[in-house]
């Protein structure tokens, strides 16, 4: 077999393994508030953000309009956001928090540490993972023209 063939040799896999079980340790956490993953960092970009046209949600949360119309339609009837044309530009929709997916910010906020302790890291090296991570991120994404 060719070495680099090898599955332990593959940068991608322990990046898509280790995002796959992280993810999983979300489920039981969001199931308290009928949420999935996604519909979490949609709200996470949306507390930060407030209000937003769907385009640039979807690029700060890597979701395509396939994903994410629907996705948006369900936190929706949730009651969580409310969805709008915008009133200079008909073809721009934009998305807003109502007032209990405002409420949901500070219910949400012991996600985060819940999750820490699932990790076997110190604060620095759950840093210097997120430091390369994001640098890796930011250097596969595609120029904008």
């Amino acid at each position: 077999m060719k070495e680099e063939l090898k599955l332990s040799n593959q940068l991608c896999f322990p990046l898509y393994v280790v995002s796959k079980e992280l993810i999983s340790k979300y489920t039981p956490i969001l199931k308290e508030y009928d949420l999935t993953y996604t519909q979490y960092i949609v709200l996470l970009a949306l507390f930060e953000q407030k209000e937003m046209n769907v385009t640039a949600l979807g690029e700060m949360v890597y979701l395509d309009s396939g994903t994410l119309s629907p996705l948006l339609k369900k936190l929706e009837n949730k009651g969580f956001l409310r969805r709008f044309r915008d009133k200079n530009d008909e073809r721009n929709v934009k998305v807003t928090l109502t007032k209990e997916g405002e409420q949901l910010e500070d219910k949400l906020s012991n996600v985060p540490t819940a999750i820490a302790g699932c990790l076997n890291l110190s604060l620095e090296e759950a840093k210097s993972l997120y430091t390369l991570l994001y640098k890796t991120l930011g250097s596969m994404k595609e120029p904008k023209l």
